[in-house]
């Protein structure tokens, strides 16, 4: 087994994995239960984690990892008009003065 990607929560890492099962591509998500262990257990090492089960499929995982961090939408801000807050990209209403957007 090879790793292949450390997701920043375990969501995202469930995602990838599933990724790579529809192209037929056997992998498993480690660490899952690891931050439960934060404060005992490093952070580095709580993350989780996508291993791929036979190294033969390491470039095709890779390729699809590679295009799926690509294709992930940017986190911009939205500037509201009414009062010049920022607001993440996903609002409808203002954080801070309760105003559409």
């Amino acid at each position: 087994m090879q790793r292949v990607f450390t997701a920043a929560h375990l969501p995202e890492a469930h995602l990838v994995r599933g990724l790579l099962a529809s192209v037929g591509i056997p992998a498993r998500v480690l660490n899952e239960y690891a931050p439960g262990g934060l404060g005992d257990l490093p952070a580095a090492s709580a993350y989780p984690e996508v291993w791929v089960e036979d190294e033969r499929d390491l470039l095709l995982a890779r390729k699809m990892i590679t295009s799926y961090e690509q294709d992930r939408p940017a986190a911009e801000a939205q500037r509201c008009p009414a009062c010049g807050e920022e607001n993440p990209r996903h609002f409808a209403v203002c954080w801070h003065c309760q105003k559409p957007l």
